[in-house]
């Protein structure tokens, strides 16, 4: 197990709202023993407080990780968000400070899919609506626009790793999908790209939304593109809260236009279980409303823990930043008999240039060396002989522009 230049109890990783145990697990096999759990979400002077000597924080999307907050984060190496998004994180703010910030995109895109292909099935049955009568006791016996989705097309609104996954389970159960994307990709198994927008809403049954939450996505669908999908059709967004006018969705759903429709995220959500959910779509029993729960399987959250847990520990014993949404990515190997040092600087012309130079005046050897940057930070990672390895750090230190050193020793080090 590599040994990094402070001692992993002495690093203090605090997760936040009920991140997974295979996540506490992770940490755990890798020699990381000084770990903080909670349940819940913290009010931002709190996490204030609590963040200030904390090197790691691993949190959901109910948790802001604003200016103020990354500010005082006075220790923080590392962000992990649980979850596929991270627009709770001000991402420049992480990364002017050398932070960089982990998600993971890929795990649960699996309980999406299978959570979008059921509410399909129910809405194209009217489902939702007989089961709000039956418990109102009332009787809604009846074929009348009940449809078997056999046959019938789904049209698929980005076409990334979930829409991509719905698409062929979509097809196992005989329907015929179609999709658009602002990049041309080629489609699994049947499934074939239209060119417009206009043109998905204008020919699917079902019209699913699986988009990132970018300007171009914002507000997408409102009045003039829900006057484009066919009589009869539904609608389901399991992407993004800012996606979709929900007043605008109320009033062609009040209009008779749609059989139904479901909606798992809102632009504005209760900040916590016991806050009252309000919105205009409560009224309609063809709608199924869920709290934001499209990826919240058990399943899911395990994976998740997993993987942003096994990225946080490469960082912090490595120093591969693979994965990270903010910071340039760079896969690196180990560094037996070595010290590492990871140094991330403004990215303007010369600091490289400059690092080589006072490693030199030092009489220094550079056994490795990695360079990757993006348009804010430069990210280099150098090794060398260990008997060098502070005399190194103080050199660095000197190199103008530097935002953060880090040191990571060998196991050598450490045996005996």
């Amino acid at each position: 197990m590599a040994k990094t230049s402070l001692d992993k109890s002495k690093i203090k990783i605090l997760l936040l709202e009920g991140v997974h145990q295979s996540a506490v697990d992770d940490f755990l096999n890798a020699g990381y023993t000084n770990i903080e759990l909670l349940q819940t979400s913290l009010a931002e002077d709190e996490l204030v407080e609590r963040i200030r000597d904390v090197h790691f924080i691993g949190i959901r999307s109910r948790t802001q990780l604003n200016e103020r907050v990354i500010s005082a984060a006075e220790k923080l190496t590392a962000i992990g968000c649980f979850c596929i998004g991270t627009n709770q994180v001000n991402l420049e703010a992480a990364l002017k400070r050398g932070i960089p910030v982990f998600n993971a995109p890929y795990s649960n895109t699996r309980s999406v899919a299978e959570l979008v292909l059921a509410e399909a099935i129910m809405l194209m049955r009217g489902v939702p609506e007989k089961s709000a009568k039956a418990h109102r006791g009332q009787w809604m016996k009846t074929a009348k626009n009940s449809h078997e989705v056999r046959g019938k097309t789904l049209g698929i609104v980005g076409y990334g790793s979930i829409g991509s996954q719905l698409s062929v389970l979509s097809e196992s159960l005989g329907l015929d999908v179609i999709y658009y994307d602002a990049v041309t990709k080629l489609g699994m198994g049947n499934a074939r790209q239209v060119a417009s927008m206009e043109e998905l809403l204008a020919r699917a049954d079902i019209v699913t939304l699986h988009v990132p939450e970018v300007p171009s996505t914002k507000w997408m669908m409102g009045k003039q593109q829900f006057a484009l999908m066919k009589q009869n059709s539904v609608f389901i967004n399991a992407a993004r809260g800012s996606t979709v006018v929900i007043e605008d969705l109320a009033e062609v759903l009040a209009s008779g236009k749609l059989l139904g429709a479901a909606i798992d995220v809102f632009p504005v959500e209760p900040k916590g279980n016991g806050e009252e959910f309000v919105s205009p779509l409560r009224e309609f029993d063809n709608v199924i409303l869920t709290p934001h729960v499209g990826g919240s399987t058990m399943e899911a959250q395990e994976n998740i823990g997993v993987e942003v847990a096994e990225k946080l520990v490469t960082y912090s014993d490595n120093g591969t930043t693979i994965g990270s949404v903010n910071f340039p990515e760079v896969a690196l190997p180990a560094h037996p008999e070595k010290h590492r040092l990871l140094h991330i600087h403004d990215n303007v012309p010369g600091v490289l240039s400059r690092i080589n130079q006072v490693l030199s005046e030092e009489g220094i050897n550079i056994s490795g060396q990695y360079l990757q940057t993006n348009n804010t930070v430069g990210y280099v990672v150098i090794d060398v002989d260990k008997a060098y390895g502070k005399k190194a750090l103080e050199a660095l230190k000197t190199v103008e522009h530097t935002l953060r050193i880090r040191t990571l020793y060998s196991e050598a080090d450490f045996e005996g």
